[in-house]
């Protein structure tokens, strides 16, 4: 089939996925904004460089708020046919002109066109870490949530298992959140501790937006003896903000993976 007269065909292009890490804190977030770098931006600008100066736009596969790390971050990028490209030098040219921001792609692999890094996703992973200690942070300011009251794990981990499962997650969800649902199916939410510092991994499909952090943040209540753990069951089935607990800050937020099938990144580049 020919272009409709006047009407310019669409350039080929190669679509390569690239996972990315990154320190949230320069950022005003992921996604470009009117004001503040994004990660996105520096993302772009180093792909326009690697393609001779035509714009590329990026796709991820979630979008991380203002102050949010990474250390899975999938993203795709199209880039023009029949430029050479191999996955080492995508990942190290984009590396170089992404410098001296704190953003790094580890891997990059070619993809089908019809591989979207948003919609082929089946399973986003979060970690966030809190250090638990009266004694103020010196290396891992900005990366961790400091919590000096003590945090009883045990109790948390009783409160997260409310938490499991399909549920209305209204009580959990930002009031921007642009979700059509509020329901979402929780797969895992589990808290370990490794002496000052505490871990809490939640693993779904999707996240409603500042889903984890609220969920932390009501934990932390439980943790040191505010709520009861059966508490947090009434917050959810509230279906109200205004029932959970307080968001916690973007600090100790870690998106760690983004799980698809058959997984990209499964041979190294």
């Amino acid at each position: 089939m020919t272009a409709d007269a006047g009407t310019a065909p669409e350039p080929a292009v190669e679509r390569w996925a690239v996972r990315i890490e990154y320190d949230g804190r320069p950022f005003v977030g992921w996604q470009r904004q009117i004001t503040g770098l994004s990660v996105q931006q520096v993302l772009e600008e180093a792909a326009g460089r690697l393609a001779a100066g035509r714009p590329v736009t990026s796709i991820t596969a979630g979008r991380t708020d203002a102050g949010v790390h990474a250390t899975g971050q999938v993203a795709h990028l199209d880039f023009p046919m029949g430029t050479g490209l191999t996955g080492s030098k995508v990942r190290d040219a984009l590396n170089f002109h992404m410098k001296p921001h704190p953003v790094a792609i580890l891997q990059a692999m070619p993809v089908d066109s019809a591989w979207n890094a948003r919609f082929s996703a089946n399973r986003r992973f979060y970690r966030y870490r809190i250090v638990n200690r009266r004694g103020r942070l010196a290396l891992d300011d900005g990366r961790v949530w400091l919590v000096k009251r003590a945090l009883d794990i045990d109790a948390m981990n009783e409160a997260a298992r409310h938490l499991l499962g399909r549920h209305d997650f209204t009580s959990f969800r930002a009031s921007a959140c642009q979700a059509k649902s509020p329901l979402r199916t929780l797969d895992r939410l589990a808290v370990m501790r490794h002496g000052e510092e505490i871990t809490i991994e939640a693993d779904a499909r999707s996240f409603l937006h500042h889903q984890v952090r609220n969920m932390v943040g009501t934990l932390k209540l439980v943790g040191e003896g505010t709520w009861a753990p059966e508490r947090v069951g009434e917050a959810l089935r509230a279906c109200d903000r205004r029932a959970a607990g307080p968001t916690a800050p973007p600090d100790g937020l870690y998106l760690t993976g983004v799980g698809y099938d058959p997984d990209p990144f499964s041979v190294a580049c």
